[in-house]
């Protein structure tokens, strides 16, 4: 009887550590995409996070605009406070 059970559950093991393993790989993927270049900005005015300046998110210097204003990217809850740094190039 044991030795029915391990024959039937080997296999069903073997496809849950599969199908977790591709989960794994994509998510891994998904977070090293999400570097590199991205937009960051600065504010204009009134106040108003919208004047653009060329950033990246791989960490170097701080990006900040020509008039010497730190440039911030947008986060999940749209808020303007995600530090951005120099672009490489």
């Amino acid at each position: 009887m044991k030795n029915n059970f391990l024959k039937n559950m080997v296999p069903i093991a073997i496809a849950v550590l599969g199908t977790a393993g591709a989960f794994a790989t994509t998510s891994m993927q998904k977070a090293t995409s999400a570097a590199g270049p991205q937009p960051g900005y600065v504010l204009d005015e009134n106040d108003i996070c919208n004047v653009e300046v060329k950033c990246d998110t791989n960490p170097t210097t701080i990006c900040k605009h020509s008039d010497g204003q730190t440039a911030f990217g947008w986060d999940a809850q749209e808020n303007c406070n995600v530090t951005l740094y120099q672009p490489l190039n």
